[in-house]
């Protein structure tokens, strides 16, 4: 069990929903951009209404397909604004997705709780000291940015418990910490410089991962992330994002039955009702 920004997640806990909202307009998923006040307003006070437990803003695409890398200050600027935004119409907590300590650093001087950082604090170097001043809450994810290679759930394992390390280095509570698999980020090919190089495939990779969630935890809560993302697609064959909510909505019931404590997803109240199920169900499991 843990306490993210002072919201009890894991062991017997709810599951928790993360709702996403996009500031980069470069984005896969275009229905998740919110720009203007208005738009911004009316998106945090629908996914409160729906049960999000947790806004987290992006403000840089970091889809390994895409080449969408952008300035600290443009990304900054972005975040910065939603995040205004989001405090004057809710009391959720908000989590800050970004790899850039400086990044991270302007939004926890605003009130931010939480640092999702993809890289697992190891992109940016000074992101150590930024944590350790601030000690926000974390979600760390796999990453590496070497070659990966190996069988996948202990090279998952192993690249999470790096993260924990430098965590604990930068005085963070070992409560305070989330761990994210990072489905969609390991890959042959990327333009980004965010995602995980592997030899192998990598829808096979995710597959397995979701599969094996309990096996990834080590006493930490596991949040996973598969909203509208590319497994789907190719399962499907649905080349557009706005096609794959049925599939993001199996995946995250599965992901839950499997494991999983907190959802970050585009689709709250679609992902509310199905978890509500899930964990219901999981239970059941639990008690034959």
């Amino acid at each position: 069990m843990a306490k993210i920004a002072n919201v009890a997640v894991g062991g017997k806990n709810p599951v928790r929903i993360m709702g996403i909202l996009n500031t980069s307009p470069e984005s896969f998923y275009k229905k998740s951009v919110s720009t203007s006040k208005t738009l911004i307003k009316n998106t945090v006070k629908q996914m409160e209404s729906e049960g999000a437990d947790f806004i987290d803003v992006g403000g840089m695409s970091t889809a390994p397909y895409l080449s969408t890398t952008i300035s600290e200050k443009t990304e900054s600027k972005r975040i910065l604004n939603a995040i205004k935004i989001i405090q004057n119409f809710t009391n959720l907590p908000i989590s800050v997705d970004t790899c850039r300590a400086n990044v991270a650093k302007d939004a926890l001087e605003i009130g931010v709780e939480i640092v999702n950082d993809i890289s697992g604090l190891k992109y940016d170097k000074k992101m150590q000291a930024v944590i350790s001043e601030f000690t926000p809450s974390l979600i760390l994810c796999a990453f590496d940015s070497k070659i990966s290679l190996g069988n996948p759930i202990t090279t998952t394992k192993k690249l999470l418990r790096e993260s924990i390390m430098i965590a604990k280095k930068s005085h963070i509570s070992l409560e305070q910490i989330v761990l994210d698999p990072a489905i969609g980020f390991f890959r042959k090919t990327g333009k980004g410089s965010f995602y995980t190089k592997i030899k192998s495939d990598w829808l096979e990779r995710d597959l397995l991962i979701l599969k094996n969630l309990n096996k990834i935890k080590q006493n930490h809560p596991l949040l996973i992330s598969v909203s509208n993302k590319s497994f789907i697609g190719k399962i499907l064959g649905k080349e557009n994002p706005t096609d794959r909510l049925f599939g993001s909505i199996a995946a995250e019931t599965v992901s839950v039955m499997n494991g999983a404590d907190i959802i970050r997803t585009h689709n709250v109240e679609a992902t509310k009702d199905a978890i509500t199920i899930a964990s219901q169900l999981s239970k059941q499991n639990k008690g034959l």
